[in-house]
């Protein structure tokens, strides 16, 4: 694995017994004591992610906005100050080059945090589409910086997340609301807090600048005696899937259109942007297919790519799935032709050449109280 890129915690991760994996091009860990016993440990304490793969772009200037607005499916230009927007980027047929964050950090600057594996395909994409904008006597008030090596970012989520930063900072964490960031000082750091998550959980994302290690060591310090455990991409995987979050590369990819993902309410038809028209047909004549959600009655795993059977006919295709720590049961998502997709409806998986008993049940699978 010697071509891929390495975070800032790679040798902390090592020293802690992490299993590296590949992902998105990076060196990654997987699990540290066990993907059920750190999944566990989010749901019911909180698990300390290393996260900082993904993606950090600063989008700096009057337009800003501008450029944004165009390019992601949600609206950009209405973000306050400290606000966050959960979006889609579109190519010109609708397809879906990647889902992302936005953050607006002041009057001139925005974020955009992006997938590992989309990063190198959306920075040139922002630079190209920067032109629709540009003439010779008109040049856009933007610079865009690619922060993704020079920081780092973690994600600390369960329900003690805020009861284990709070003593590292002057800041009120009570009074952040759900997907708003600020600049705090954090254990003596100053970081870019945000809340937002990907696991079903309330809890924090924190970007700073490298080096990070020592701050990763005071969050590890003060939140074990509280049950906080480091947590790798395996258990990260089964949170998001329990709380039926997508995954690039398999619930989304530029084969697919956010209306088809489910995902019609981060999508303003009401403004223009790269890929409307193409959903604005897609609006007026639907795929036929739809999102759904799978508990079946094995402890078997329906990988991606398994096949859905409805009456002996097949209906559709498995996305995601694993088997559920939480509901201690077999789950999955699932892209099926819509007339045979109602809740209640049972249906059969072909996992390895055995056809399993499942049944269509609502998303999500988890939802914390």
């Amino acid at each position: 694995m010697s071509d891929l890129v390495r975070t800032a915690l790679y040798d902390w991760h090592v020293a802690h017994g992490a299993r590296m994996v590949e992902f998105g091009g990076w060196e990654m860990p997987v699990q540290y004591s066990g993907i059920i016993e750190e999944h566990h440990a989010v749901r019911r304490e909180a698990g300390l992610f290393d996260i900082s793969h993904m993606g950090r772009v600063l989008l700096n200037g009057l337009d800003a906005d501008r450029l944004l607005e165009r390019l992601v499916t949600s609206q950009v230009n209405t973000l306050k100050i400290g606000q966050i927007r959960y979006g889609l980027m579109c190519n010109a047929d609708g397809g879906i080059l990647d889902d992302v964050l936005v953050y607006r950090i002041d009057e001139e600057a925005h974020g955009l945090v992006v997938n590992a594996s989309n990063r190198l395909k959306i920075v040139p994409w922002l630079e190209a589409h920067r032109h629709d904008f540009e003439t010779t006597t008109d040049q856009l008030d933007l610079d865009i910086d690619d922060k993704t090596m020079e920081s780092s970012m973690f994600a600390i989520q369960g329900p003690r997340s805020i009861e284990i930063l709070q003593p590292l900072t002057t800041t009120n964490l009570s009074t952040m609301k759900y997907y708003s960031g600020m600049t705090v000082e954090l254990a003596g750091f100053e970081v870019y807090l945000s809340r937002t998550g990907y696991t079903g959980e309330d809890g924090f994302e924190i970007i700073v600048t490298n080096p990070a290690l020592e701050l990763w060591n005071q969050i590890v310090e003060a939140g074990t005696p509280l049950g906080l455990k480091p947590c790798g991409l395996g258990c990260r995987d089964t949170l998001r899937l329990e709380a039926a979050m997508p995954l690039y590369g398999h619930e989304l990819s530029e084969a697919l259109d956010p209306l088809t993902a489910g995902l019609a309410f981060a999508v303003k038809l009401e403004k223009d942007f790269v890929g409307k028209d193409a959903l604005v047909s897609r609006k007026q004549q639907p795929s036929g297919v739809v999102r759904v959600g799978l508990r079946l009655t094995t402890r078997r795993i329906a990988r991606e790519h398994s096949d859905v059977y409805w009456g002996g006919r097949k209906i559709g295709v498995v996305s995601s799935g694993t088997f559920s720590p939480t509901l201690e049961q077999s789950i999955a998502m699932a892209y099926l032709e819509s007339v045979c997709a109602k809740e209640g409806t049972l249906v059969e998986v072909d996992i390895r050449g055995k056809r399993e008993s499942a049944t269509i049940v609502p998303l999500p699978f988890y939802k914390r109280n």
